[in-house]
């Protein structure tokens, strides 16, 4: 038995299978590259739905400003071709165009962006204008973290989602060890109960199912109305007089506008109140799910600190 043939080097046929080779490799070379297909990126949003895309979105519209912070805190705050009303954070979130406030989409300017990938806001942007997008063809990816690892996890696949992963996977890390330094250093540290209010007309508050409500537990704080089913609760202001917290917490309108809370001032048998235990937080700390809740987080657990200095020596 004999082996396939091979043409003599110097024969015109060992010419022409030299050339077909040639031609063969540059055609795997040029053509396979450009037409071959990597495997599709697929992920699980925040509503336990999965989404694919094909490579990271290099055109992504942002439709809630933790979503607009949490992209650039992962590196890719230049994919952003839109965003809402509100994207403050960092500077540069103030120069990309809008598309109407998260409560109210213009969706013609969002198409017009035509982008490759929306992110949405499950609990804040209109159900009826985001299946409209998706019935239109747009991806859909829901980012509404509601507890610290789910926002963790989060700004990783956001990471993937925009071509980032390792950037992602460092500022996911950053804040996970900063948060777990926290609970460390106040684990042991006295209970301090805690009203935070979120909002004032309508007086409401958070349960512990919230984001905020985690933070308070690992500085040590209770929430005096973390029991209640509404995730949200509206109370009346007899309520919290009853409840009578060592400490009030909150935000207000603007970063800087303590207002809401020094309006509990009037009210001097209040525990909170005798002790100046009433802390502003700037809102854009706590109430966005994003990496600078490590400083809202700092914040609230040294004003848990303070409240607890401020006790009387017999310990009342």
């Amino acid at each position: 038995m004999t082996g396939p043939e091979i043409p003599d080097p110097k024969s015109k046929k060992a010419h022409k299978w030299l050339l077909l080779i040639a031609i063969y490799l540059l055609f795997a070379a040029i053509f396979i590259p450009l037409h071959g297909h990597a495997a599709p990126l697929t992920v699980t949003d925040d509503r336990g739905r999965q989404v694919q895309l094909q490579a990271p979105a290099k055109r992504i519209i942002s439709l809630a400003p933790h979503i607009t912070e949490n992209l650039f805190a992962v590196g890719a705050g230049e994919r952003i071709v839109g965003t809402v009303n509100f994207s403050d954070h960092p500077e540069a979130a103030r120069e990309i165009p809008r598309v109407g406030s998260y409560k109210q989409l213009d969706l013609e300017s969002i198409i017009a962006l035509e982008p490759d990938l929306i992110i949405a806001w499950e609990a804040g942007n209109v159900r009826s204008q985001l299946e409209r997008l998706e019935a239109m063809g747009h991806t859909l990816y829901y980012s509404d973290p509601r507890d610290i690892r789910q926002l963790v996890r989060g700004l990783e696949t956001l990471g993937r989602l925009a071509g980032h992963p390792e950037r992602a996977r460092r500022t996911a890390r950053e804040l996970e060890r900063t948060l777990e330094g926290l609970r460390e250093r106040y684990a042991g540290r006295s209970p301090v109960t805690v009203f935070y209010q979120v909002w004032d007309r309508p007086l409401m508050t958070l349960n512990d199912a919230h984001i905020i409500s985690q933070v308070i537990r690992l500085c040590g704080g209770r929430n005096v109305f973390g029991h209640l089913d509404a995730a949200v609760p509206r109370l009346n202001r007899e309520v919290v007089l009853a409840a009578d917290p060592e400490v009030i917490m909150g935000g207000g309108m603007g970063e800087e506008d303590p207002q809401w809370v020094e309006d509990w001032r009037r009210w001097t048998e209040m525990t909170a109140v005798a002790r100046d235990n009433l802390f502003f937080i700037p809102p854009s700390l706590l109430q966005r799910p994003t990496p600078r809740l490590a400083d809202g987080a700092r914040r609230v657990c040294q004003a848990l600190e303070q409240a607890r200095q401020r006790r009387p020596e017999d310990g009342e």
